[in-house]
């Protein structure tokens, strides 16, 4: 694979080649390149983020109908989901799913890092990875043990006044659950804000708060539209890219790192393509072996959304903007003053809620969603509604990426095993219900209409099942494909060096070991910030001085 292919042309050897500007690359690629000794490669097949529907936190709706600055992937038929093929869009834009997702700021449990830690990934617990966590960010809440105040990324608390919203958290109170202040907190546990990555009525986005401002360096190249074919591997070295752009093979040198940074499906299948996964798999496609790792691909986990669905005897949800007078009115708002509609992605509170009360934290989160959106956020319906988006916060199944074929053009093969054990389907039932519970209590009274899915007459385990099965989709937090640990099915040491190689770092969502109770975004800036203080050889932040479980 380390052969120089005839056509390929080769520029100036770089220090660090990354591939990928999503969350972890742009992230990398100012950390390391603010050392002007240092010559830093940024490949992103995607390109700019400069569309005014990504700046602004309501374009959020446009982007997700069309399906813009994405790879459009659809899942393998889902065995437990009626044999259906999800929608899986993956960011192909910089700063990747950062530039096209809701925006929730989301850390997930603390007990996921102290897991991964007690797995065999030192380093890594919940008190190692706060400070990096409170390095990401400026938080406009609260000053506080608990977050940042100087970081690049904003977050800001999210709009408490629409009428759903204090609803939501009142009649969670009054279905017997705690209101939560703080869901990136001590604890999160009960109904409360969401806090969101937004600041000054834009979208904080990993390109936006880390790369663009470090463009103008000159040490700093970012070439967009450039999709990496396949690692250049020397002996046990990974020695650079080929890529391809303006429909020429070109190829990146690496004088120290390669690091992979595209996501857990395309950073296993570049594995893949570069000899590196398992051996039988590789040799099917006519992959020459550089290293039998079994692991790469496999693990990967995801979170399925089930939903219930309310529509609204009042004219109060997001459709109302569809309306040109209403339209209009948000677009001069937003345009004078950077607030209204188009300020905020239409997600402000969400739950964390426990499927048995003698569990000792919540396993399922909720969302309030102020639409009636379907087919994956590609469509509005056209009645006013609300509904709470429902995961099983840490489900047990797991599937894999695979190759669909040695050409690099072809999508992988991506099965989830969504909804693949009796754990994740008890545990998805107790969530339908439970919303159900919450939308019946007296502080729905003012609006809630009829319940449209499941519907009423769906009420036992077999009938909520069949729901599921025939309408859940997935919710875009795929991780685990190139795992770390120190066994011998992981991918990655917990510095993230792929087992085996030398100068060859993944650092993307594809390493988490579990997937985290919570979106992924926030967590693989995390992983980024930490991955910088080790490439360059930095000692860890020191770790947050924790009293207790909830100090």
């Amino acid at each position: 694979m380390g052969d120089r292919k005839a056509g390929a042309a080769e520029a100036p050897p770089f220090d660090y080649v990354i591939v990928g500007a999503g969350v972890a690359g742009c992230i990398l690629a100012n950390r390391l390149s603010a050392d002007p000794g240092c010559r830093v490669l940024l490949l992103e097949a995607g390109g700019s983020d400069a569309s005014p529907l990504i700046s602004a936190p309501g374009g959020l709706l446009p982007i997700m109908m069309r399906g813009s600055h994405a790879w459009r992937y659809m899942s393998a038929p889902q065995r437990h989901l009626n044999d259906r093929s999800l929608y899986l869009p993956r960011g192909k834009v910089l700063g990747g799913g950062s530039s096209i997702n809701g925006m929730t700021y989301d850390r997930g449990f603390h007990s996921d890092y102290d897991r991964w830690a007690a797995e065999g990934c030192d380093g890594w617990s919940f008190a190692e990875v706060l400070p990096y966590f409170r390095r990401l960010e400026s938080y406009a809440p609260a000053r506080d043990r608990w977050h940042g105040a100087d970081g690049p990324i904003d977050v800001t608390r999210a709009e408490q006044d629409h009428p759903f919203a204090r609803a939501f958290v009142e009649a969670g109170q009054q279905a017997g659950y705690p209101f939560c202040a703080d869901l990136n907190g001590a604890a999160r546990d009960g109904f409360g804000p969401v806090d969101l990555t937004v600041g000054r009525g834009r979208r904080s986005s990993a390109a936006s708060a880390y790369l663009r401002p470090v463009r103008h360096r000159p040490n700093l190249t970012v070439l967009t539209n450039a999709t990496s074919l396949r690692l250049d591997i020397e002996g046990k070295r990974a020695a650079g890219v080929t890529y391809r752009r303006d429909g020429t093979q070109q190829r990146a040198v690496a004088r120290r790192e390669v690091i992979l940074c595209a996501g857990a499906i395309n950073t296993p299948q570049l594995l893949m393509l570069s000899g590196i996964g398992p051996a039988e798999h590789l040799r099917s496609h006519g992959i020459a072996v550089q290293a039998d790792l079994p692991a790469v691909g496999r693990d990967l986990q995801d979170h399925l959304a089930a939903h219930v669905k309310v529509r609204s005897t009042k004219p109060w949800s997001m459709l109302r903007y569809l309306n040109p007078v209403y339209g209009a009115a948000a677009m001069a708002q937003y345009l004078a003053l950077r607030r209204g509609p188009l300020a905020d992605p239409g997600m402000s509170v969400a739950a964390f809620v426990r499927s048995d009360p003698s569990l000792a934290e919540p396993d399922i989160k909720m969302l309030l969603v102020m639409a009636l959106f379907a087919d994956n956020g590609r469509k509005l319906e056209p009645s006013h509604g609300f509904y709470a988006h429902i995961n099983v916060a840490r489900p047990e199944a797991r599937g894999s990426v695979s190759l669909a074929s040695a050409d690099p053009g072809m999508p992988p093969v991506i099965d989830q095993n969504y909804n693949g054990t009796e754990s994740d389907r008890r545990v998805m039932r107790e969530g339908i219900r439970i919303a159900r519970r919450v939308f019946a209590q007296p502080a729905f009274d003012i609006c809630r209409g009829e319940e449209i899915a499941p519907g009423v007459a769906v009420e036992n385990d077999a009938d909520l099942d069949a729901h599921v099965r025939a309408h859940a989709e997935a919710d875009y937090h795929s991780v685990g494909t190139a795992r770390m640990g120190r066994d011998e099915r992981s991918v990655v040491d917990p510095d993230l060096r792929v087992r085996g190689f030398d100068a060859l770092r993944v650092v993307d969502a594809s390493i988490m070991p579990h997937l985290v109770g919570g979106n992924t975004a926030i967590p693989v800036a995390m992983i980024a910030e930490k991955a910088a203080d080790m490439i360059l050889g930095n000692a860890p932040l020191p770790a947050a001085k924790l009293i207790g479980e909830h100090a």
